[in-house]
């Protein structure tokens, strides 16, 4: 990843809206900022979540509280607490997210 014409910046993210998007079940709830070619947000999910789609875009993400299940297409699952990441490329492994108890995340795409 090139980062490109950015320059400093802070984000407060409790002064973003939160843009709803609703999973199989449970919801998704997204504070987003666009920076060129850059997507960053910080993600909600409510527990119960399962997402309603296999996502082939690549993603850096790093869970900040709650646990998160990401299911592969091969069937394997992986168990993200706080502290720790993933990091996929672009159509690499289709993957979706879950999670029983909820949790917070920071995704960089």
């Amino acid at each position: 990843m090139r980062i490109n014409d950015l320059p400093f910046n802070t984000t407060d993210w409790a002064t973003l809206i939160a843009t709803e998007h609703p999973g199989i079940t449970g919801k998704a709830f997204w504070r987003t900022q666009q920076f060129g070619e850059i997507r960053v947000r910080m993600v909600e999910y409510s527990a119960g979540y399962l997402a309603d789609h296999w996502c082939q875009k690549g993603h850096i993400l790093f869970c900040l509280a709650g646990e998160l299940q990401t299911e592969l297409e091969d069937g394997r699952i992986f168990t993200l607490k706080p502290g720790m990441s993933y990091q996929v490329a672009d159509n690499a492994e289709p993957h979706r997210s879950s999670t029983a108890i909820g949790a917070t995340l920071f995704i960089v795409d």
